[in-house]
C-alpha cells in the first residue's frame, strides 16, 4: 500500500481475521482509526464500515450492515415499518413499543411520550418516522374504525378485543427482517451513535437511557479511550 485511500474493506477484513478475541481487538482498533483518518480528511471513505466488531462481553455487540441492507423494503404493512422505525432510529425496547398508548403521539408537535415508571421520555420524531406514524394512524383507522383499544399499536386480534390487550411480542418479532431482532437492532443504533458522537450525554437525552448504560456504549465504541478509566 501507498496510501490509506487504497485500502478496501477486502484488506480490512483480511487483516482482522475470522473471529475470536483477537478480532474484536481489531476491530474495534481499525474502527476508531479510520474515523479519525476521515475526520481529518485523510480519508474520503471509511472501509471499516460495514464491519462487525464481534461480541464483547458485558458490552453493546453492533450488528452486521448487510443484516440492516433492505430492511424497510422487506416490511409490507404500515404497522411493520412503523416497528422498525420506532426501534432501529429511535432504540425503544419491546416491551415499550407494546404499552405506548395512542394519545401518547401528537403528530401536530411531532413528539411521542415514552412512558418510564413515573418517568417520562419524548422522542422528537424526524420527517421520515413521523411520516409512517401518520400512515399507520390512517391505516389503523380504515381498518378498524370502530376499535377503542388504547395502545397506539393494534392488530387484528387485539383491536377489537374489549380487554384491550397489547400486541404480541410475536408480532414485534414477525415485524422485522430475517435474522434481525429486537435487541439487536436497537444496541446497533445506540452503539452507532456512540461511534459518531462519542458522547454518553448525548446518548441519555437523545434515548432517555441511564448514566451507566450510556457509558458502556461508549466504551464498546472507543475501548481505548476508556480502557484506563478508573471502575
Amino acid at each position: 500500500m501507498t496510501a490509506l485511500r487504497k485500502i478496501t474493506t477486502d484488506h480490512i477484513e483480511a487483516v482482522a481475521g475470522p473471529s475470536g478475541q483477537e478480532r474484536q481487538k481489531v476491530a474495534v482498533s481499525l474502527r476508531s482509526l479510520f474515523k479519525a483518518l476521515k475526520r481529518e480528511r485523510m480519508v474520503f471513505r471509511d472501509p471499516t464500515r460495514q464491519l462487525s466488531v464481534g461480541h464483547l462481553k458485558g458490552l453493546p455487540q453492533s450488528m452486521r450492515s448487510d443484516l440492516l441492507a433492505g430492511w424497510m423494503d422487506q416490511a409490507n404493512t404500515p404497522l411493520s415499518r412503523l416497528i422498525i422505525a420506532l426501534v432501529a432510529i429511535h432504540a425503544l425496547p419491546g416491551e415499550e413499543l407494546r404499552t405506548l398508548l395512542a394519545t401518547d403521539l401528537s403528530l401536530a408537535r411531532g413528539t411521542l411520550e415514552v412512558r418510564r415508571g413515573l418517568l417520562r421520555h419524548t422522542l422528537y420524531l424526524e420527517e421520515f418516522t413521523h411520516r409512517l406514524a401518520s400512515e399507520w394512524l390512517a391505516y389503523r383507522h380504515r381498518r378498524w374504525p370502530a376499535s377503542t383499544n388504547p395502545h397506539l399499536l393494534v392488530s387484528q386480534k387485539t383491536a377489537l378485543d374489549p380487554d384491550h390487550p397489547t400486541v404480541s411480542r410475536t408480532l414485534l418479532r414477525k415485524a422485522l427482517p430475517k435474522d434481525v431482532t429486537l435487541v439487536g437492532l436497537r444496541q446497533d443504533r445506540m452503539l452507532n451513535e456512540a461511534f459518531a458522537t462519542g458522547d454518553p450525554l448525548k446518548l441519555m437525552r437523545l434515548f432517555g437511557i441511564t448514566a451507566q448504560t450510556a457509558m458502556r456504549y461508549v466504551a464498546a465504541a472507543y475501548r481505548e479511550r476508556t480502557a484506563r478509566l478508573p471502575r
